[in-house]
């Protein structure tokens, strides 16, 4: 594989990859301490994110735990979650904070569906983007011949298949996860 090619397979994964992350941050009714990665909490007189004040922790499929480093810091934390707008109701019991997960109703799930497919389909167009700029690239380079060109193309295409079809897998992966009761 050519260096153009491998810059062009890591720019694909890259696409996947932030598809993978999207995905993870929906709240589906399973805990998952990556639901809460993203809150920035204000501490000290700085943002800090949420997993360097605390230990977060998933104990069961409903629930997700907050265990700060430091106790002044529970307040902190809560405002953050509450701010964040995830929908999400932090509790505070003095030692550490629960967040459980509400049941989420089918309308919900119809709606996270919707919200899965319209991710897929953003990383389905990045990866398309990615091989229209490649071919772009490849028409203007007149070093190679017009057999080059051709086979450079069709591995291209190969490459771009093969991460629509990795898109697709984890996009019906994750649907299957939201409709599942």
């Amino acid at each position: 594989m050519t260096p153009q090619m491998n810059e062009i397979k890591k720019q694909m994964e890259k696409a996947v990859e932030h598809l993978r992350t999207e995905l993870s941050k929906l709240r589906v009714g399973r805990a998952s301490a990556t639901m809460v990665d993203g809150v920035r909490v204000d501490v000290y007189g700085s943002q800090m994110s949420l997993k360097e004040v605390a230990a977060l922790a998933t104990p069961d499929a409903k629930t997700i735990t907050i265990q700060p480093w430091d106790r002044s810091l529970f307040g902190e934390i809560e405002k953050a979650i509450l701010a964040a707008n995830l929908g999400l109701t932090p509790m505070n019991d003095g030692k550490i904070i629960r967040i459980n997960m509400p049941p989420i109703t089918e309308e919900r799930r119809k709606d996270f569906v919707k919200q899965i497919s319209k991710e897929g389909e953003a990383a389905k167009v990045s990866v398309r983007n990615i091989r229209r700029d490649a071919m772009d690239a490849l028409k203007k380079d007149k070093a190679l011949t017009e057999d080059d060109q051709r086979r450079t193309q069709d591995e291209i295409q190969k490459l771009t298949d093969q991460f629509i079809q990795d898109v697709d897998k984890s996009v019906d992966a994750k649907t299957k996860e939201v409709m599942t009761i």
